[in-house]
Formats: structure tokens, sequence, C-alpha cells
């Protein structure tokens, strides 16, 4: 995904934040504000699924052509363990 793309799609989650955040202070239907909610987490993984695609893309396969062993395993390893941290 290009950067300017990830920046737009961001932005309008900011702006779905703001949004819920008025939801709230103007103690609207919890189910209203619940169901904004899981937008925003959806948005969130499209995001985070944008950006692991080009890193798949950019920084995996370059360490892929160098056919540096050490740069491969340190890309596999950085995956790893930021899959770890997330429990779903």
């Amino acid at each position: 995904m290009k950067h300017q793309a990830t920046i737009n799609r961001l932005k309008r989650i900011e702006g779905q934040v703001r949004g819920v955040t008025r939801m709230v202070e103007e103690d609207r239907y919890c189910i209203d504000i619940l169901t904004q909610i899981q937008a925003l987490k959806a948005a969130l993984r499209k995001v985070e699924s944008e950006v692991l695609k080009g890193h798949a893309a950019h920084c995996v396969e370059h360490a892929i052509r160098s056919k540096n062993a050490g740069e491969q395993r340190e890309k596999f390893t950085e995956l790893v363990e930021l899959f770890e941290k997330i429990k779903y």
C-alpha cells in the first residue's frame, strides 16, 4: 500500500474516533457506539493487512533477494515476535 493511501485511511479512522468520542459525550445509544467501534476495528485491521502486505512485498522480498541468511532470519523473527504479542 502506498504511504499516502495509508495516511488517508488513518486520517479517516482518526475522524471516526472523534465521532465515537462525540457519541459517548452525547450519551448516545450503546449499540450505536459499539457498532462504530466494530467499524473502527475493521478499518484498523485493513490498514494492518495492507502494511503487512507492503512489508512482505518490500522488506521481506529484499531480504530474500539479498541471499543473506541473517537478514532473512531477522525479517522472519520480527514477524513472529510481532504476532506473538498480538492475541486476538
